[in-house]
Order: structure tokens, then C-alpha cells, then sequence
């Protein structure tokens, strides 16, 4: 995608588009860790002659003398001629003298935050293809941005097909079903970069369905139904009819192998299916990755853990396939019934369990590679 400049507060969620250095250095100066009095070690153990003050925002002013002390607050710069800190709780005050009353600094430096301890100007505060996460747009700020590179936001156009579909809410039949892809994707994609546009629900009709594709304006389009090979599958024919291609179809994965890719007036086609938990399976392995990627994410994949199983699990077949889990006491179990159209064993998940093409029957305490969803 293209860059474009944002400001901070709109850039969470995104990824630079560019390296980010440091425009200043952090601490500016040496700063004060504590609440206490600023002193030069090689005057320990004191007494020492209170002269001055220094918060933050305000510094004090002068030159710290032999035997002599400010006040300082934390945060606050150190004055000139100090180099450590006393804590408050281990000195007394009688009127302007201050005395130890504890071990006080073991140290020089003690208490003392040093300037450029946590970056210098120059500094790659932020490398290309990062995530801006909330630290990172504070560690942009405080390295003196007050915006940041990132790539255009990617337009995810979403249709679903099948004539025994209707909106959430509506009056149902007993031939007709509350249409519930379209609110999972958008509820999937909520913290990415996108703009969704909702292209509703399609009849299986292959004239409509053309039509609709033909005219499709986005980055992705993301369908869902009418991926397989019943007579009312239209969705590939559709693409092609529509000037599009199909790059491949049909993967060795459960749930989801019906999936689709192609291209269709400059916008990348994934045909999801039809049936919740694989269109689910199917965008958290490929839609949300393909975002991530054209968004400009170094590491658009995503992320596994190591989890140890909680019960066993029988040989594989020739697919991979990605189990709903839920975590109980430290340790993952499969769901039962693993039918791809029971949403509310999705719902109860936490986790997919990964299991490779061919892959031997675990027993129970063995460890597993999963993929969180919750």
C-alpha cells in the first residue's frame, strides 16, 4: 500500500512504513530517580547547607558548592555540581541544615537517572514493518514525533452468498439462516487497518453475483459460500465471468479446505466458506496475515505458542489440521466434537491446536503448537 503520514493518536494498530529515529535524547539530562536532596557524593556523610530547590519542569538555577544541597524532586533536573542523590526518608531538615539519619548512597550516581539512559537522539526508536503498538506510539512521542509513516488503510470489501441467508435480527423460517460471517469478519478485522465495506448478502443467482463482482472497488474482496462444487457454488464462475482469475482452489486443510484465491479488477480474492468455523479458521490462517502483509508488517504470520496437551489425540490424516481448544489448569484440551458447524464450540475456544499432515497420535502431557484466538 501506499504511505501516507498520520498523527499519533491514529496511527495504533498500524505498521511504519519507514524507520523511526529519535529526534531528541531521553533524559535530556541527568534526572533525579527520587525525592530527596542533591548532593556530591564525596561530601558524605554531610551535613550539607540547603541553598536551593530543583523540580521537574523547574531547575534550579545556580552551582552546588561543597557541603551544600538542593532540594530535588523526581523527575527533576540535577543541579550543576551534583552527581547523587539522598533520599528523603535518610536525611533530616533543621531549618537549612540537612543531616544523614540512614546509610545514605553507597554510591556515586546513586538515585541518578543519566541523560540518554533510555535512548539518544539518532536512535531507531522504531524499526519498519513494526506493529505501533500504545509503547511504541509513546516512544514515538517521547522521541519528539508528533506523527508517523504507515501504509494507506486497505479496503476489505465482504459479500456473502446464499439464498437461505438473511440479516441477523431478521424473521427466520424454517428454510432460512441468521447470515453471521459478515459480522465475524468485521468483528476479526476490528483491530487492523482496514475500511470494510459491507457488500451483504447475494442470492445464488450467477447474473447477480457477476454483476456485483464486475463493479467491486477495494484492495480484497472477501466472500464467503459458494466456494465448493454444488450446482449453487457460483462464486468461482462468478470471478471469471467478472474478468477475474482463480489462482488456486481447494487446500489440504480442516477446517476450510474449499478456500479460494484469485484477482478481480486489481483487488486480491479470497473465497472463504460458506460455514462459520472455517471461514474462521480461513481468515485468522490467510485474511488477516494477507492484511498484515500488504499493511507492511514484518512478520505478518501468525503467532503460535507451545501449550501441553491435556488428554490424547489420535494420528492425523493427509490434512493439517487446526483443533479447537480450550486451556484448563495449564494445559489444552481439544473440543469433543470437532464439527465444523457447531459455533459455539468456537466461541468456548481460546485456541487452535496445530496438527501437521500425517502427524502420529499424542498422548496427554506431550507438548503441542497452537495458534491463540482468544
Amino acid at each position: 500500500m501506499a504511505a501516507e503520514t498520520v498523527s499519533l493518536r491514529e496511527a495504533a494498530g498500524r505498521w511504519a512504513a519507514a524507520d523511526v529515529a529519535a529526534l531528541r535524547t531521553q533524559p535530556a539530562a541527568d534526572l533525579s530517580a527520587m525525592d530527596g536532596y542533591a548532593i556530591r557524593f564525596a561530601d558524605l556523610p554531610g551535613p550539607f547547607t540547603l541553598i536551593g530547590e530543583s523540580a521537574a519542569g523547574r531547575p534550579f538555577a545556580g552551582t552546588v558548592g561543597a557541603g551544600e544541597t538542593a532540594r530535588i524532586f523526581t523527575g527533576a533536573a540535577m543541579p550543576d555540581g551534583t552527581d547523587t542523590v539522598l533520599v528523603q526518608e535518610e536525611a533530616a531538615r533543621n531549618g537549612e541544615l540537612i543531616t544523614l539519619t540512614g546509610e545514605g548512597p553507597q554510591a556515586q550516581g546513586r538515585n541518578v537517572r543519566r541523560k540518554g539512559l533510555d535512548f539518544t537522539s539518532g536512535d531507531t526508536l522504531i524499526g519498519k514493518g513494526d506493529r505501533l503498538t500504545p509503547a511504541r506510539v509513546a516512544v514515538a512521542a517521547t522521541g519528539g514525533h508528533g506523527t508517523l509513516p504507515v501504509n494507506r488503510r486497505i479496503r476489505v470489501a465482504v459479500v456473502a452468498t446464499g439464498d437461505e441467508l438473511v440479516a441477523p435480527g431478521s424473521v427466520l423460517t424454517e428454510s432460512t439462516l441468521p447470515e453471521s460471517n459478515g459480522a465475524m469478519l468485521a468483528a476479526m478485522l476490528a483491530d487492523l487497518p482496514v475500511e470494510v465495506i459491507d457488500l451483504g448478502i447475494l442470492p445464488d443467482r450467477l447474473d447477480v453475483t457477476t454483476a456485483t463482482f464486475a463493479t467491486v472497488d477495494a484492495d480484497i474482496l472477501v466472500t464467503t459460500g459458494g466456494a465448493s462444487v454444488g450446482d449453487h457454488d457460483l462464486v468461482r464462475p462468478a470471478i471469471e465471468a467478472a474478468g477475474g482469475s482463480v489462482d488456486f482452489w481447494r487446500i489440504a486443510l480442516r477446517p476450510g479446505k474449499p478456500m479460494m484465491a484469485g484477482r478481480l479488477n486489481g483487488a486480491i480474492v479470497l473465497g472463504l466458506p460458506g460455514n462459520p468455523v472455517s471461514a474462521f479458521v480461513t481468515a485468522t490462517l490467510f485474511l488477516r496475515p494477507l492484511i498484515a502483509a500488504m499493511a507492511g508488517a514484518r512478520d505478518p504470520l501468525p503467532r503460535t505458542a507451545s501449550a501441553i496437551l491435556g488428554e490424547d489425540l489420535p494420528a492425523n490424516d493427509h490434512r493439517q489440521d487446526y483443533l479447537r481448544a480450550a486451556t484448563r489448569d495449564g494445559r489444552v484440551f481439544a473440543a469433543a466434537i470437532q464439527d465444523s458447524s457447531m459455533l459455539g464450540t468456537l466461541a468456548r475456544a481460546d485456541c487452535l491446536i496445530m496438527r501437521a499432515p500425517h502427524a502420529p497420535a499424542l498422548m496427554a502431557g506431550e507438548p503441542v503448537e497452537i495458534v491463540p484466538i482468544a
